[in-house]
């Protein structure tokens, strides 16, 4: 049988503490004695979606694989948004009489359980009731379907609904579809939890997981599909550490946006050797195709390279059907020459600036290294940097004969990408996409202000450019004094004129609903001093804060390594004493292996699910199985992520200088630390032991341990674990 402390993840604690955010519940057995014998097998929920009304289905099979009969009751936690006028619980054809109880009676029934030991549960009451149901016996072998219906109000959060499921214990098999009616009036759907698959079929919009052996909670946002810009902005506050915030931006249609964004684009292309056959084929096909997005009132021109620099026209070129048909036929007759000028052909494609009120952008392709002219990539990106005036700057690497610090660098602070094409893959292609993501420029010089509260460390650092059919995920930490409402606003610029957009959102009250955001922050900010580091050079301060955050929240560096060892132990060695590895040599800034570590920076900073920050794969630095040992030997709970290591969870950041205070588990101790220290609620959930790291101390949760705190004894622990 699975454990209750197993069943019931916890996202708040009934001691006490404040109600925990909204969210569905679970169907769960709960037994006085615990015989090993049910299982879940299988799991599946549909959900329809009409306005803000969602209607909820949970059908959940379960197996007795024990020699005898088996018998119990089912808790569910109740969101506290139900309509519980249109609620039944069902086994078969059977109706399971339900008895609704409010939180005074669950608390209860939390404290019946945890002290008398029948099992280590911390029961999660997401809502303001429970539903407790008698289930009938399951004889040996047998498997029954018990099936939950109940309709639940979405909550709104800014200029999105808001959808959550509690998965509770994960079934071998799981699915999840969620059907919305009238699709026209809804944007985009984001999970920041789960990949999903998103179908139309007429007026309605489905969505289902995007792996079935996805575990873990659900949280989907349903953007509504009105005005130029829907912001929505979720926060997290942990307790004694400022707050999270992740606010996200969904620009409207290009027939929302009014008139269009006049743009200058400069298409700079590399004709060098190199670039012969199949390259220069897709690579002036790709240009002949960004030509043919243009449209009146815009402007462009056309750089090519190899030992020299050509251009197609002095100055801009205005856009008519004559003027693009020219340009592209000049394209078509392009052919390759001599060496790679690209200091040259940067010094060109900056030397006229974009007009007034009109977007600058550089499209900007190239197969290899400097070879002629000026070769040294950091004078050449610090020359790029002091020219390039207000344009953003799009790179496309072709194959892995290219300098990734000189492409990284021009991109970097210029709202631009750069793009890696492995060799043979499509460059048309890649270009197109972007040809198409410029064509709709919404919002532009984006910038952020809280009304009373102080945003920072923002990721990205720099805002990027909205484009219609886009959407920015943004991620930031905020302080402020009181738990109160406050406004939140994105201004930007459309056709030279500033506009605004003000969302609210309630800063300082923690929301367990939301504990991903601050893994999402870490993980794009870990991408960022990544990049940093291998731009600019290590120092010591960015390298150690890259270790702190890559240790809390188990994301894999090559400053932090995990290592499996015999037997099926998983340990972490966080490496502080290893001296920072020097900015990349020439030779390394080419190559297999550089492509490949951009690619991974940039998937980190741009991070959307938490399956980004997960520990798993492996590193350049470090070693990690893919097996099924691993799959059961790391755990992420409460923000934190653990490794199975001398029969304890223990916390990745834990290092072996801290001391450690050893707690007994449901003791008088125990259950004083989790009132003053709530965020060890989660953790405590782990067995049979659990090591938490703090600031200056690391708590154990084990069978031994203090049962009793001498006075003044805890405030020092609490003190020094939040340092």
């Amino acid at each position: 049988m699975l454990s209750l402390k197993r069943l019931f993840g916890l996202c708040s604690t009934l001691l006490s503490i404040a109600p925990a955010a909204l969210a569905q519940g679970w169907i769960e057995p709960v037994r006085p004695l615990p015989r090993g014998t049910i299982e879940k097998v299988r799991s599946a929920v549909q959900v329809a979606v009409t306005g803000r009304i969602a209607r909820v289905s949970v059908e959940e099979w379960f197996r007795n694989t024990g020699p005898l009969m088996d018998e119990g009751s089912y808790l569910y936690p109740l969101p506290g948004e139900t309509v519980f006028s249109d609620f039944s619980l069902w086994q078969g054809d059977r109706e399971l009489k339900g008895e609704p109880m409010d939180a005074g009676q669950a608390r209860a029934i939390y404290e019946q359980i945890v002290r008398r030991r029948r099992d280590p549960a911390l029961i999660e009451l997401a809502g303001h009731g429970l539903l407790r149901a008698r289930v009938f016996p399951i004889a040996p072998g047998e498997t029954r379907k018990i099936t939950l219906r109940y309709t639940q109000i979405l909550d709104r959060v800014g200029d999105a609904m808001r959808f959550r499921y509690a998965a509770g214990t994960a079934a071998p098999s799981r699915s999840f579809r969620l059907q919305v009616d009238s699709a026209a009036r809804w944007g985009d759907p984001y999970s920041p939890t789960h990949r999903l698959t998103v179908s139309h079929s007429g007026d309605h919009l489905e969505l289902a997981l995007a792996d079935t052996t996805a575990g873990g909670d659900l949280e989907l946002l349903l953007p509504l599909a009105r005005g130029l810009v829907g912001t929505s902005l979720l926060t997290h506050q942990p307790v004694g550490e400022d707050g999270f915030f992740m606010l996200l931006l969904a620009p409207g249609r290009a027939a929302e946006t009014g008139a269009p964004v006049r743009r200058d684009i400069v298409a700079v292309l590399d004709v060098s050797g190199s670039m012969s056959g199949d390259k220069l084929d897709q690579a002036r096909a790709a240009l002949v195709q960004l030509l043919g997005t243009l449209r009146r009132g815009d402007r462009f021109r056309v750089v090519t390279f190899g030992s020299g620099v050509r251009r197609y026209a002095a100055g801009w070129t205005e856009v008519s059907a004559d003027n693009v048909h020219a340009a592209q036929d000049w394209v078509r007759r392009l052919d390759t020459n001599g060496g790679t000028n690209i200091a040259g052909a940067l010094t060109e494609a900056f030397a006229e600036r974009p007009g007034e009120g009109a977007l600058g952008v550089v499209v900007f392709l190239t197969d290899g290294l400097p070879t002629v002219g000026e070769t040294d990539p950091e004078r050449i990106a610090d020359q790029a940097e002091h020219g390039r005036g207000p344009f953003r700057v799009f790179a496309f690497g072709i194959g892995y004969d290219v300098n990734t610090y000189l492409l990284d660098r021009l991109t970097d602070r210029a709202r631009g990408v750069t793009e890696y094409i492995r060799p043979g893959g499509d460059i048309e292609q890649a270009v197109g996409s972007l040809a198409t993501k410029i064509a709709s420029p919404v919002l532009t010089d984006l910038a952020l202000r809280g009304d009373g509260v102080e945003l920072y460390d923002l990721q990205p650092e720099r805002l990027p450019d909205l484009f219609a059919g886009d959407e920015l995920v943004l991620f930031g930490r905020n302080r402020g004094e009181g738990r109160r409402e406050r406004s939140v606003t994105v201004t930007g610029r459309r056709n030279g004129r500033e506009e605004s957009f003000t969302t609210n959102a309630r800063f300082g009250d923690e929301n367990a609903g939301s504990d991903y955001v601050p893994q999402l922050w870490a993980a794009r900010k870990v991408g960022a001093l990544s990049r940093e580091i291998r731009l600019h050079g290590p120092n010591t301060e960015i390298v150690n804060e890259l270790k702190r955050l890559a240790l809390r929240y188990g994301i894999l560096t090559e400053y932090t390594s995990y290592l499996v060892q015999e037997p099926n132990q998983v340990v972490v060695r966080p490496m502080f004493d290893r001296a920072p590895p020097a900015a990349p040599a020439p030779q390394d800034q080419a190559g297999a292996a550089a492509v490949e570590r951009s690619r991974a920076e940039r998937a980190l900073s741009g991070s959307l699910q938490l399956s980004a920050v997960t520990v798993t794969g492996a590193a350049a630095d470090s070693v990690i199985t893919r097996g099924s040992a691993e799959a059961t030997r790391i755990r992420r709970v409460g923000g934190r992520v653990f490794l199975w290591r001398d029969s304890t969870w223990t916390d990745s950041a834990h290092g072996d200088s801290l001391q450690v205070v050893s707690v007994a588990a449901f003791s008088d101790a125990y259950f004083a630390l989790l009132h003053a220290l709530p965020e060890l609620v989660k953790p405590a959930t782990l067995e049979p032991a659990v090591l938490v790291a703090g600031r200056r101390v690391s708590i154990k949760i084990e069978a031994g341990g203090k049962t009793a705190w001498a006075p003044g004894e805890l405030a020092k622990v609490v003190t020094d674990f939040r340092g």
